[in-house]
């Protein structure tokens, strides 16, 4: 680590922001890194935006007490329902100098781009698509996009049990992609809206006409934080470069690894942070 800098902090409530952190280590990967996961306490999806508000503001502090000068919420569901308030609210009081960026805004920033039609579907978690972030989002960019919503309650749970690629996971998958369909016969565009989802992208595809596009946000994350950093050399000189890598799950270390290994598509050995 270099003295006097610290790492780019990466939370998610779970697994699923290891796959936004895997691109954002590829584009990025001189840099040092800290990943927490708040496995304890997830899924966050269905929860209510008091107690989502409550353990990302646990989770980033924590991660802002390792010195990180930035962090990436991960995770939609949590850039859905805390990002604003941290950073308008609590990063003014506890770490003015700091900053939190989610991964909500860049996609929206884009997403009207990979459309043709100008219909765009939007699978996420309950949490996410109750929210309306996304419609909001995109609209201040792209306001002659439709957007229709899907919650998927089902996905995260189906993949965190591994069971995303059995074939009891294929109804499951089809039906939430025949709800969204139905809405518009329109949508060329679908959104997936929850960093878990990637990995169910091959079943997915297979349920949907060839001609409706399928996007991750991976790639969208990483090159906006790249171009963050170019646009904010006083945040990037803050950063430690030497391409360290350290996860932190609140949950079973040995369960998160076995997991994460998949979602990281890298070996990964976590330390456990209790929770108080």
């Amino acid at each position: 680590m270099t003295e006097g800098k610290a790492p780019i902090g990466i939370f998610d409530s779970g697994y699923g922001g290891l796959t936004v952190f895997k691109s954002i280590r590829e584009r990025l990967p001189g840099y040092d890194y800290i990943y927490l996961g708040d496995n304890a306490r997830a899924p966050y999806g269905n929860r209510s935006f008091e107690a989502i508000h409550q353990y990302t503001l646990e989770c980033v502090a924590w991660l802002l007490g390792q010195g990180c000068p930035l962090v990436i919420l991960a995770c939609n569901t949590a850039s859905a329902k805390a990002l604003r308030n941290i950073q308008q609210i609590d990063l003014p009081r506890i770490a003015p100098s700091k900053r939190v960026l989610g991964v909500i805004r860049p996609t929206a920033e884009v997403i009207g781009h990979y459309s043709k039609a100008g219909v765009v579907g939007v699978m996420g978690t309950a949490g996410t698509v109750t929210s309306g972030s996304y419609p909001i989002e995109i609209g201040r960019f792209f306001p002659e996009i439709k957007i229709c919503q899907q919650a998927c309650p089902l996905w995260v749970p189906l993949i965190e049990n591994g069971e995303h690629d059995s074939p009891g996971a294929d109804y499951f998958i089809r039906k939430y992609i025949d709800e969204l369909m139905s809405q518009s016969g329109e949508i060329d565009t679908i959104l997936l809206a929850c960093t878990h989802y990637p990995l169910m992208e091959h079943k997915i595809r297979s349920f949907l006409p060839g001609s409706v596009s399928l996007v991750s946000q991976g790639s969208i994350v990483a090159h906006s934080l790249a171009d963050y950093l170019v646009r904010h050399p006083e945040m990037e000189m803050r950063i430690s470069k030497g391409g360290a890598l350290q996860f932190f799950t609140t949950g079973d270390p040995g369960d998160f690894d076995t997991h994460a290994t998949v979602f990281f598509d890298h070996p990964v050995a976590s330390r456990q942070l209790p929770l108080h």
